[in-house]
């Protein structure tokens, strides 16, 4: 009985952290709908049907709905395109400003949580790469590296990133490999070959990446907040050129939906409570606030893709406006959202079935 309440609370912090990134979006949309002078109907607190009218303040209504996760903005002539509305009286500039308020304020919101994260932790040195983890019969364990090694070299190329590291083992696949490393101050220099297929998990040489943290100010936990945020962002960018050259396995790039990202929440969960209990303390649930970051990085990144239905496919239909001053037809426009909206319906199912039969592995 225990582990069931156990679940069901772990599922209703899933929905509202998820449902509070989802919140902040739909904020950011309305605020910059009412900077740019466009009406705004409904600002609603969950999804329809509704439940109270709460209040009307500067001519939006201000809602309670029944299903409790996220929030939505309704604007002046968003259901029908050709009323007056929006679409049809607003500048192209104010309508680009309020599209972009949602997935900009969700990246700031992952800028924030990643601060809040290296406050704690302290942030890491980009320009290092130290080895966390290291499997004892792959060549990085035979070789003699340790967890704790910082990488200093690979064949007389300085390291100055994990995505560098990656690439050069990558290139000398089958090949010796000379590398230099930094060991508590001492210079340790081994040599090992990748394979070229190494068992599922393991990678070329078998060994954990990661960035070593030292202490930082809020000023410089904020600017690292900001780069970490730019990092993520050009991972997703990244990721179909890392596929094609096979610095990434395929099961590293899933895309995953609620199901998916539930299982790695309840994975950083557990990783919380593993660390306070180690340090016999109650510290903040560091791995949980990063989920939160990046799941808020890749909101905001993901609805600027341009397809039909995300804010990214909105900003297309505004580009000709901006650029020939020639505008779109709205109810062109609202015809191919809707079809976009199904197809992107049907793609989250098949997401989420995936999610089903053949769950995420964690490390």
């Amino acid at each position: 009985m225990e582990d069931i309440l156990n679940t069901a609370l772990q599922i209703i912090e899933f929905v509202l952290l998820i449902g509070v990134l989802v919140f902040l979006h739909e904020l950011g949309h309305f605020l910059m709908a009412k900077l740019g002078k466009i009406e705004v109907v409904e600002f609603g607190l969950g999804f329809p049907p509704r439940m109270i009218k709460l209040f009307t303040l500067g001519g939006t209504l201000f809602s309670l709905n029944w299903i409790p996760f996220g929030a939505f903005v309704k604007l002046k002539g968003e259901e029908d395109p050709q009323a007056e509305g929006w679409l049809t009286t607003s500048g192209p500039w104010a309508r680009l400003g309020t599209i972009l308020g949602g997935p900009v304020m969700n990246l700031l919101v992952g800028v924030l949580i990643f601060s809040m994260v290296f406050m704690q932790t302290g942030a890491p040195n980009f320009s290092k790469v130290s080895i966390y983890q290291v499997v004892s019969e792959a060549p990085a364990g035979i070789a003699g590296i340790q967890p704790g090694d910082i990488l200093v070299s690979l064949n007389a190329t300085p390291v100055q990133s994990i995505e560098q590291v990656r690439e050069l083992v990558a290139s000398n696949l089958g090949k010796p490999v000379n590398i230099i490393l930094d060991r508590n101050g001492e210079i340790i220099e081994v040599s090992l070959t990748p394979r070229e297929n190494p068992p599922e998990g393991q990678g070329a040489i078998g060994i954990m990446m990661a960035n070593p943290y030292e202490p930082v100010s809020f000023p410089k936990a904020l600017a690292t907040g900001a780069q970490e945020t730019a990092f993520q962002i050009g991972q997703l960018l990244s990721l179909p050129g890392q596929l094609i050259k096979g610095t990434i396995a395929p099961e590293e790039a899933r895309v995953v939906g609620p199901v998916g990202m539930y299982g790695i929440f309840s994975e950083a969960q557990a990783l919380d409570e593993e660390t306070a209990a180690q340090e016999n303390s109650q510290i903040p649930a560091v791995f949980v606030l990063r989920l939160a970051a990046i799941i808020s990085v890749a909101l905001g990144f993901g609805n600027l893709l341009p397809l039909p239905a995300l804010d990214g496919g909105r900003i297309v239909f505004i580009l000709p406006e901006l650029l020939f001053k020639k505008r779109v037809p709205p109810n062109w426009e609202a015809t191919i959202h809707g079809i976009g909206f199904i197809l992107l319906i049907i793609l989250m199912v098949w997401i989420t079935f995936q999610d089903i039969i053949n769950p995420i592995q964690i490390p």
